[in-house]
Formats: C-alpha cells, sequence, structure tokens
C-alpha cells in the first residue's frame, strides 16, 4: 500500500505527554486516538513520553488542524512534540521470521 499514490504525502510523528496516568485517564485518551482517522498507529511508552503517534495526512494543513484543534486541545495532553517525515528509509510490514537451515 503506498499512502502518497492514495494522497497522503505526510507521515508525522507526534510524542504525547499526558497530565495523569492514571488507568482511567490512559483508557479516555486512547478512546480519543481510536476516533481519530489521522492517527495510524499509536503506542504507550515508557519513559519521557507517554504515547507516540503515527499520522497520516494529506498536507501539512490537515496535519496542523488536526494537532492544534484535536490533539493538544484532548483533555489531559499536557505536551506535544511533533515530527515530520522526510522519507521512509525501510517498511517491512508483519513479523521478522528468519529463514533456518
Amino acid at each position: 500500500l503506498d499512502e502518497a499514490a492514495l494522497g497522503f504525502t505526510l507521515t508525522a510523528f507526534a510524542m504525547v505527554g499526558l497530565h495523569n496516568q492514571a488507568e482511567v485517564d490512559l483508557r479516555a485518551f486512547e478512546n480519543a486516538v481510536i476516533g481519530w482517522p489521522i492517527v495510524r498507529e499509536a503506542y504507550m511508552l515508557s519513559g519521557e513520553n507517554d504515547y507516540i503517534l503515527k499520522c497520516l495526512a494529506p498536507d501539512m494543513t490537515t496535519f496542523q488542524d488536526f494537532v492544534l484543534d484535536e490533539l493538544t486541545a484532548a483533555p489531559n495532553v499536557a505536551s506535544v512534540k511533533t515530527f515530520l517525515t522526510i522519507r521512509r528509509a525501510k517498511r517491512a510490514p508483519g513479523v521478522p521470521i528468519s529463514e533456518r537451515d
């Protein structure tokens, strides 16, 4: 699947920090994430940030609107850092099955 061929030329990642990490707050954020079509993958992290979101958008304006109007405005969101990709260096869907003799 080539996202760019379908008109989604911008891939970005958002690192999200939450005010509270109680289970009820984590679930509420995850439920919001599920409702955002621009977010294609989301992972809870250990360390400095609470979540990383992989986002696909047709253009910068659409991504900016999402970040400003939905992501940073979501309840419990304390911080958002975004990273725009320049190009994909590797894509290997599935699991890493190695050949064995």
